[in-house]
Order: structure tokens, then C-alpha cells, then sequence
């Protein structure tokens, strides 16, 4: 089993006691250990990390980061349907980017972050009053910090324009600007790098290293023009190279094997979030990988033996769908569609390529997320852990990179190449996979439009061009469904400027206000120094 999920995750609560109280055990032979006495071990000091990472399983919860980056995006839709799903309209606002400043998506991702943030300070708190030895003090800091910056990563995406809080106190935080954020996370990573460990192996499995930190870097460099204004290929391009020339990481033999629900040895991961239904289960423990109830139809109960009902909500664009390659076997791989079998055999129902209408659709209506595995009997939780980072990212930034900058393109094509060899090798026509730098500088293959009740294009809506839509592509096909579309569409000017199912552009996508999402009215009303973001109601 996963030496992280059980050694770190599971003793969240018991961190969580560690930190708000004086340490007094009740155990024996000793009826109470004072603070001055205690000497924490190395089992107590992952305890207290695990407490910086445990938030981060709402990547995959309600209203989590998937929810946020997926539903506002041209991939994933959530219609109304027989059982329901309309819920106040909240997926219509997020699909049509109609949201206002009390939309529940991007409070819940502000919640999280911040929770997650004020347990790191908690730590460091404690590392600054002596709770860590002198030998593991610098590690400990590091690493807190390092995830740290992973919290601010999300919300400098999100809201951009946020509070930087660095102490465990009660003070009314600042508001900074979106590239102050920035800079502090890029300065923060700077400087706990040494001291972040840069063992690959079950001990540092779920935790950040130091290509986790340099994943991150590229990342955010990645998306500096988006952030700043001002592109960093370059900065970019380095971290990836670092992390290449680790020889720590290569891609996965088999697409599927990334997202198992068995998944800890994959050799791809860089950064995982471990999740287990077991030890995960209850709201005392934090967040939990239930988004799968959201994707399965009802009818899915019987085609995977669950111990539970789906509720049976999101399903995929039409659209999105259309722009794979027949022979892309990621199409199988990602995607429940056609006929569902249960476990001995039976045809149980049919999941099409069609969504009438974002307002109303039947039960098993468009293709289901399928990418992470369903084990037959699952339950309302699954024990995928999620690769938040993962190689193939690296090589695809590497490429893009590469693009941008206008340096040798014959290597970039040659790395998608590679990619989509994977994704190629099984079908009749293994040599689609490799393209050219002409093929990936070309437009996109999504037939971008509103669609009607047939699935037809009704109004063209911006027909320009999407610049590097080949790779804007295969940023798609190799990542769908995993929490990370709506950056990309914004990196490439879709989400600003593209209909697609029954969303156009609103008057905040063209003036581009919608690559932020509001500041919640109810932390507008509590905290004086936050200013809202263009284009949203409030102060």
C-alpha cells in the first residue's frame, strides 16, 4: 500500500492535536510529558506535514479545483437532467462564465487554499519556537514552505489579486497585487530548493522534492505572460530541462496505468495527492476523491458492481470529443461511451456522443469521464491518487517552449511525437502519431461554435485561427479531465474568445476580466483591505 497515504494523511488528526495543544501525552509509564521535555520524532514531524498537504485532496472533491478549472472550460458540461443538476444554476454561470461575486465554485477554492496555507503557517510557527530539531528544522521548513507556494500557485491562477499571509496570526491580511503573488512564490521555491530532498522513492512519495518545486517553477513561468505580462520562456524551458536531465522520471508504458486505482509506482508521477477510501473516509478527514458520483450515470451502479449510486451529472462537449484522432486511443481511455456492460456481461445502458442542451438532457446522455480507474465494487470514494504533476506535462512545456521562442521546432515536434506514441502504438495506425512542427504551429481541430439540439454549429461565433492549435490540442487530448483546461484555453486565448456548446464570450471573457474569478462577497465583508476584481461587483 502507499507508504504516504498511511504514514502522513492518516495521522492528520493526530497532528492537528499536536499543534493546538502543549504536547502533554497521556500515556504510559509517564503520566505527562511537559513541552520543554518533549523530543519529537521523525513519525511526529510527518504527522505536522501531513496537515500542509491534506487540503490539497479537494483537488478531486465538490466544488474543488477540477469543478473550478473543468466546468468553465470547452470539455466538461454539467446539464440539467431527469434527477435533477440544475442546483440554482450554478453550472450554467460557470459554463456560460456568467458567475457573480457569491458563485459557491471559487469560494470553496479560496477556502481550501486558505486553510491549507494557515496550517503551513501553523508549522512554521512552531519551527520558529523550537519544536524541530536543528538537523531536521531546515528540511521541515523547506518543505512547509515549498507546499506553501503550491497553495499560492492555485489562488494566483484563480483570483490572482490575493492576501499573502506568512505568520500564523490573527492580523487582517494585505492585498497583493498578481504579480507580487507571483514573485513571491518564485522567490519562496528560489530559496527552499537545496533543502528540499531530491530522493524519487516511497519516502518521498505525496511529498515535494525538488522536481516537484521545479515542476511548479515551469508552471508558473509557463503562465508568466498570463500572470504578469510579460512571457518566461526561457526561465521555463530551464526548469524543464532540470528536471529531463534528472533521468528520475520517463513516461508510462501503458496511458491507463497513470490513473489506476493502484497508481503509487507510476513511474510518470512527480507530485501526487494521495487519496485512499478508507483511511479518507468522513468529514473529519478533510477532502476526499468523490468526484467520480459526478461523472457516472445512475446506470453505472450496475455496469461496475458499486456498493453506491451516481448521481450522474457531467459529461463531455460533444465538440471536444469530435477533435480526437478515431486511432487516439486516449478517446478509449478517457472516456466512458457506447454500450456499458456490467461485470458479467449484460448490456446495461448506452452512453452517446451527443448533449442536447446544457438546460435538458436524458439520464445517460454524452460520454463520462472513464480516465481513473472504477474498480468493480467501488464505493462513494475511490484511492486513485492524482498526479498533480506528472512527466508528460514536463515534455509538453518543454515543447511549447521550444514554440514560443522559435528554437529548434524539429525537437518540439519530435517530443509531442513521443507523447502521442503512447496514445498510437495500439491502434491500426501507429504512425499517426508523429507530427511536425507545421501540424502543431496549425489550427485547432475543435470545431469551435454554439451548438443546437442536434449537435450542429449555429453560430460560428470568433472564427480566428488559435495560434500553436496543434499543441493547444494535445495539451487537451493528454490532459482532459484533469483539473487543468481552463489555464490552458486562457494561455491560448480560447477561453476569452471561443463559443462552444451554449456558452459565448461575455463581455468580461473579451475584455478579459474572466481569466479571474470574484473575490466572495462574504470575504469582501470581512476583511477591509480586499479590493475586488475587475469586472465583479463589491468594493
Amino acid at each position: 500500500m502507499k507508504l504516504f497515504k498511511y504514514g502522513v494523511y492518516a495521522l492528520c488528526a493526530s497532528a492537528m492535536l499536536s499543534i493546538s495543544s502543549c504536547f502533554n501525552l497521556d500515556e504510559e509509564p509517564y503520566s505527562e510529558i511537559i513541552e520543554e521535555d518533549y523530543v519529537p520524532t521523525e513519525a511526529d514531524e510527518i504527522a505536522l506535514l501531513a496537515t500542509t498537504y491534506s487540503q490539497l485532496r479537494f483537488v478531486m472533491d465538490w466544488y474543488g479545483l477540477f469543478d473550478l478549472q473543468e466546468e468553465s472550460g470547452d470539455v466538461i458540461v454539467t446539464p440539467t437532467r431527469p434527477n435533477g443538476w440544475d442546483d440554482g444554476g450554478t453550472y450554467k454561470q460557470m459554463h456560460k462564465h456568467t458567475w457573480d461575486n457569491q458563485q459557491g465554485q471559487p469560494q470553496s477554492i479560496w477556502d481550501y487554499c486558505y486553510k491549507g496555507i494557515a496550517n503551513a503557517n501553523k508549522i512554521l510557527k512552531r519551527a520558529d519556537e523550537g519544536f524541530f530539531t536543528e538537523e531536521s528544522k531546515p528540511k521541515v521548513v523547506a518543505e512547509v514552505k515549498g507546499v506553501r507556494a503550491l497553495w499560492y500557485s492555485i489562488l494566483c491562477d484563480t483570483h490572482g489579486n490575493i492576501p499573502i499571509q506568512t505568520s500564523f496570526s490573527e492580523e487582517v491580511p494585505v492585498q497583493s497585487t498578481r504579480k507580487q503573488v507571483f514573485d513571491f512564490i518564485i522567490n519562496e521555491l528560489k530559496e527552499v530548493m537545496p533543502n528540499l530532498p531530491t530522493e524519487v522513492n516511497k519516502s518521498t512519495y505525496g511529498r515535494l522534492t525538488q522536481w516537484g518545486a521545479k515542476c511548479l517553477m515551469a508552471r508558473m513561468y509557463l503562465n508568466a505572460g498570463v500572470y504578469t505580462g510579460t512571457p518566461m520562456w526561457n526561465e521555463c524551458l530551464e526548469q524543464c530541462n532540470d528536471i529531463i536531465n534528472s533521468g528520475l522520471f520517463s513516461l508510462e508504458t501503458n496511458y491507463t496505468d497513470i490513473f489506476k486505482t493502484e497508481n503509487s509506482g507510476c513511474v510518470e508521477t512527480i507530485f501526487a495527492i494521495p487519496y485512499d477510501e478508507v483511511y479518507n473516509e468522513g468529514d473529519n478527514n478533510g477532502p476526499v476523491f468523490g468526484a467520480h458520483m459526478k461523472f457516472l450515470s445512475s446506470n453505472s451502479r450496475k455496469v461496475f458492481n458499486m456498493q453506491t449510486t451516481p448521481w450522474g451529472g457531467s459529461a463531455a462537449n460533444p465538440q471536444f470529443i469530435n477533435s480526437y484522432d478515431p486511432d487516439d486511443m486516449r478517446l478509449k481511455y478517457t472516456w466512458l461511451q457506447g454500450d456499458q456492460y456490467s461485470p458479467d456481461g449484460v448490456l446495461i445502458t448506452t452512453f452517446p456522443n451527443k448533449l442536447p442542451s446544457i438546460y435538458k438532457t436524458d439520464t445517460d446522455d454524452g460520454y463520462r469521464v472513464g480516465k481513473y480507474e472504477i474498480k468493480v465494487g467501488a464505493k462513494s470514494l475511490l484511492s486513485n491518487d492524482f498526479p498533480y504533476f506528472r512527466y508528460t506535462e514536463v515534455l509538453l512545456m518543454k515543447a511549447e517552449c521550444l514554440l514560443r521562442l522559435g528554437q529548434n521546432e524539429t525537437e518540439a515536434a519530435h517530443i509531442v511525437s513521443q507523447i502521442r506514441e503512447r496514445a498510437f502504438r495500439e491502434s491500426a495506425h501507429p504512425e499517426k502519431a508523429t507530427v511536425d512542427a507545421a501540424w502543431l504551429k496549425g489550427d485547432t481541430h475543435i470545431n469551435y461554435g454554439t451548438l443546437d439540439e442536434k449537435g450542429q454549429i449555429d453560430d460560428a461565433g470568433n472564427t480566428e485561427v488559435v495560434e500553436l492549435g496543434g499543441l493547444y490540442d494535445e495539451w487537451g487530448w493528454e490532459f482532459a479531465a484533469e483539473a487543468r483546461r481552463r489555464t490552458d484555453m486562457i494561455r491560448f486565448g480560447t477561453y476569452q474568445k471561443k463559443s462552444w456548446f451554449n456558452h459565448t464570450p461575455t463581455a468580461n471573457d473579451l475584455n478579459g476580466n474572466s481569466i479571474l474569478f470574484p473575490i466572495h462577497l462574504d470575504h469582501l465583508n470581512t476583511n477591509p483591505n480586499l479590493q475586488q476584481n475587475p469586472g465583479y461587483a463589491g468594493k
